[in-house]
């Protein structure tokens, strides 16, 4: 087989052509986590999305992720199977001595999600191949890590891992993060594809705002959501004589942290830390909120916001890469330097309803952009891009 142009030259066209011309029908992912796991957030959602619409247009393709408590070893998820097994520092070297052994089964590509630890795909995979990564981590390392493993992390993330990578394709999901990985992880240009995430058809607008101003931030609790910050920055909003409600969706490990800091500022009346919800409650969440927010210090989009956006919804955002793509900042929802200025922008949305009106209209527009279907598509034409002359 011919090898195929890249990406951006190959024709466009649906999935189910791409797949065609491409030759690949059994496609392996590797990752860290899968959908069903307690921690699971944007990353994990973004490869579902992907691995189902790639599994509906005729690809056989295996998950392979690391054990999930509650849940079998293997398993099938809308269309595609999954392969759990080994804890979350295993997975790595028993998913590249699974694939060494075949004992997935054959494969026509693979697909690595690089999620902070690689699985150093090239030095052991033939072409096609591809990675997904969603930003770069260096925030992160210290927040979840001891001050040694940290290091450690940020060692592999930035010197040893980005020279095996020169050569293989890397899919992210934004401008903002291409040009950090870019520049901090010094990946050539030319390998750095942006493909952008969709939105589930179920976020629409609907329903009524409530009675009082309320925030509404989602997803996993720990410490690089800083949502300990997003709390302090409504506390501010509050001052202002503002009565600004919180509500957070989500779980994760600092949950009795925030408790505890909920308890300690006498904030039970305003804060609501509701723990993990059915997606029915997350949409209706977004539709009664008057601001979406995220103080999170390191995002490789930001899915929240712009879920929030398709429900006419603006943001309240923390100016970081990924945050900086999903909100047009001045226009769909304000991006903030600091601490300080999150809370400032809260209160002068807040308590602006023009303002408040003109942003959920944008917001609701520019949502209509993403689009699940778009991303599998894109995504695959990254990948056929790898299939190698004379295959």
């Amino acid at each position: 087989m011919a090898a195929l142009p890249p990406p951006d030259e190959l024709p466009d066209g649906d999935l189910d052509a791409l797949i065609g011309a491409s030759g690949i029908r059994r496609v392996h992912l590797l990752a860290w986590r899968d959908l069903d796991d307690p921690e699971a957030g944007g990353s994990e959602i973004h490869a579902h999305e992907v691995a189902s619409r790639w599994a509906a247009a005729g690809l056989e393709v295996t998950f392979r992720t690391s054990h999930a408590a509650g849940h079998r070893a293997a398993t099938r998820r809308d269309g595609y199977r999954v392969v759990r097994r080994a804890g979350r520092y295993l997975v790595f070297p028993r998913a590249i001595a699974a694939e060494l052994l075949g004992l997935h089964g054959r494969r026509d590509a693979l697909v690595e999600i690089w999620n902070g630890v690689p699985f150093f795909s090239p030095l052991w995979a033939a072409f096609p191949r591809m990675a997904l990564l969603h930003h770069h981590h260096e925030l992160l390392w210290p927040m979840v890590l001891s001050p040694g493993l940290a290091r450690a992390g940020s060692l592999l993330e930035r010197r040893i891992a980005p020279p095996c990578y020169r050569n293989t394709p890397v899919v992210t999901l934004s401008e903002s993060s291409r040009a950090s990985l870019v520049r901090d992880l010094r990946l050539p240009a030319r390998r750095v594809h942006v493909v952008e995430p969709g939105i589930h058809q179920r976020f629409s607008p609907a329903g009524h705002r409530s009675s009082t101003p309320l925030v509404v931030a989602a997803g996993r609790l720990m410490p690089s959501k800083r949502v300990d910050a997003l709390i302090h920055a409504v506390a501010g909003v509050r001052e202002t004589g503002l009565p600004a409600r919180l509500e957070v969706l989500g779980d994760g490990e600092e949950r009795d942290v925030l408790r505890e800091l909920v308890t300690r500022l006498g904030a039970e009346e305003w804060v609501a830390l509701r723990g993990h919800v059915e997606e029915a409650d997350v949409v209706d969440a977004y539709r009664r909120a008057w601001v979406v927010a995220s103080a999170s210090s390191s995002e490789g989009w930001g899915m929240t916001l712009t879920e929030a956006a398709a429900c006419a919804t603006p943001a309240v955002a923390t100016r970081i890469a990924g945050h900086e793509d999903a909100v047009d900042d001045g226009i769909t929802g304000l991006l903030a330097d600091d601490d300080r200025e999150l809370s400032a922008h809260l209160a002068d949305l807040l308590g602006d309803a023009d303002r408040r009106a003109a942003f959920s209209a944008a917001a609701r527009d520019r949502s209509a952009r993403f689009d699940w279907d778009r991303t599998a598509t894109e995504a695959f034409r990254v990948l056929a891009s790898t299939v190698p002359v004379n295959r």
